[in-house]
């Protein structure tokens, strides 16, 4: 724990793969880890043995209504939530969502050219959290914010509350080092999410569903809809459907899981544009000709951009947000050889393996070809991981992705990234908790109708 503290787990996990190999075993407290690197191990622990041995992450807590969470919650307590919650990400309801994101799109233009306008360089993740915060806060619990000009709402100041997560906070370190205390933290009623900011959102959430109850118009169709409507369903056996905290707690951990995630990888994206105009204006290019006249975006416009699809690809390679992919083993266990002993902790280092030469050449340039129809059937699905695989992956991906593609078009459609002397080049990674940059990044953004910003 304390090597991560001081360099980053990414440095860490990278450092000891050149060190001994393909695995390497460590501890956390008393906990035996093992790091594995080999595609056909990482397969088998993710996927053909994830019912059976490795169903469940690290423990985490004391967190309260939150243990509920499809990240948080175990066997088949996740099973049950993951099934009532699948259909709620098919390709179908998200082509339904499609215009809440797009909305928020357009405010996310009028806030960059707003900035863009005061002749200054634009801090990135000011933006695009923003934009992530407002997208989060409209499909979640179906309240339409621009919190980049309303910092003060009570919403707004709730959710950011939450994401002031601290991975060095005692408590949460001592029940990484001794998750024998997270029943006891659990009792004392102690919690590693601030209880006012979960009252406030368990009210709102209440409040929100009582209200589409009551009025019986047709809703939009978000994420807070779908779940209140899979609780009503006939389909849904009554001692199966999310119960009212547990839908709260799926509505809370879609912070967690999308606010970050989004928000840095589109910030990492339009530095990688800024520093490589080349593949900007190429992606530029695509974007005009699909949507020509800046063409409000659609749902089947997005799915068609290739390119837009190889740069968002070589991004997450390049920053996968999730350092690492970690389960536990529920029983003594022996794969391809390796006797994993119950209890123990399998980490996969995502990270380690995006930049492995041994699978990427010259692993550290930004090179969105590497995507392409023609090279993507090379890549090994065990290697490149961004949003893990197998039953436990991110539910949200494909929701991540339209989203994140939804933001890059409207952005590239109005405006032009260059890089300006506040610029950190090269990029540097910061050392706590997920992938962030060292520095926040800034860039000098021009509109393509020809006015400047960081001159």
């Amino acid at each position: 724990v304390f090597c991560f503290s001081s360099q980053g787990i990414w440095k860490f996990d990278s450092e000891c793969h050149k060190k001994y190999g393909k695995m390497w075993g460590s501890y956390d407290g008393q906990r035996p880890v093992l790091a594995i690197t080999d595609p056909d191990m990482i397969k088998a622990v993710l996927v053909k043995e994830c019912y059976s041995v490795f169903t469940n992450r690290r423990p985490f807590g004391p967190v309260g209504l939150m243990k509920s969470a499809i990240s948080l919650s175990q066997d088949d307590e996740w099973k049950r939530i993951r099934s009532l919650l699948s259909p709620t990400f098919t390709s179908g309801k998200l082509k339904e969502m499609f215009p809440i994101i797009a909305q928020y799109g357009d405010v996310l233009v009028r806030n960059l050219r707003r900035e863009a306008e005061k002749g200054k360089p634009v801090t990135m993740k000011d933006i695009f959290g923003a934009y992530s915060m407002d997208v989060i806060t409209g499909t979640s619990f179906g309240v339409n914010i621009d919190s980049l000009n309303n910092p003060k709402d009570p919403f707004v100041e709730s959710v950011k509350k939450f994401l002031k997560f601290d991975f060095l906070d005692p408590l949460f370190l001592s029940t990484i080092l001794f998750p024998f205390l997270i029943p006891v933290f659990e009792a004392l009623n102690f919690s590693l999410f601030p209880k006012d900011a979960i009252n406030f959102l368990k009210k709102s959430v209440n409040r929100m569903k009582k209200s589409r109850l009551n009025d019986k118009q047709k809703h939009r169709v978000d994420f807070l809809q779908l779940m209140i409507d899979s609780q009503n369903s006939k389909e849904t056996a009554s001692h199966k459907a999310l119960s009212d905290l547990e839908l709260v707690a799926q509505s809370i951990i879609f912070i967690f899981a999308g606010y970050e995630t989004t928000s840095s990888v589109l910030s990492f994206t339009i530095y990688e544009l800024a520093t490589h105009p080349d593949v900007q204006q190429k992606l530029q290019e695509e974007i005009d000709v699909v949507l020509p006249n800046k063409a409000p975006a659609t749902y089947d416009a997005v799915v068609q951009m290739e390119y837009l699809d190889m740069v968002v690809n070589e991004t997450l390679r390049l920053y996968p947000i999730t350092i690492r992919l970690e389960r536990v083993c529920k029983k003594d266990v022996e794969i391809n050889g390796v006797f994993i002993p119950k209890g123990a902790l399998v980490v996969i280092p995502t990270y380690t393996l995006h930049y492995d030469p041994k699978y990427w050449t010259e692993p550290k340039e930004f090179r969105p070809e590497r995507f392409s129809k023609k090279n993507k059937d090379s890549i090994d699905p065990y290697i490149y991981t961004p949003f893990g695989t197998g039953p436990r992956n991110c539910i949200g991906m494909r929701f991540a992705l339209m989203n994140m593609k939804l933001a890059l078009i409207r952005v590239l459609q109005n405006f032009s990234f260059k890089p300006c002397k506040e610029t950190q080049i090269p990029l540097k990674l910061g050392v706590q908790g997920l992938l962030q940059p060292e520095k926040p990044i800034i860039l000098k953004v021009e509109s393509r109708d020809g006015t400047l910003s960081g001159e």
